[in-house]
């Protein structure tokens, strides 16, 4: 199970905790994505690559 993990909306301006994410690379930098509570767009947390490799599919 994927770990808790708290996201910032900065649309809403809120903070939300979500286990419903996925990990993507960008230029060698590591991301949570999840779908924000308020509306339609994404929500983006770096994390680090241990995190990433721990938690990815």
């Amino acid at each position: 199970m994927a770990e808790e993990l708290e996201f910032y909306d900065v649309k809403s301006k809120s903070k939300f905790k979500s286990s419903k994410y996925r990990i993507e690379e960008r230029k060698g930098r590591f991301f949570a994505v999840t779908k924000s509570e308020s509306g339609p767009h994404e929500c983006w947390r770096v994390v680090n690559k241990k995190f990433a490799e721990d938690n990815s599919k």
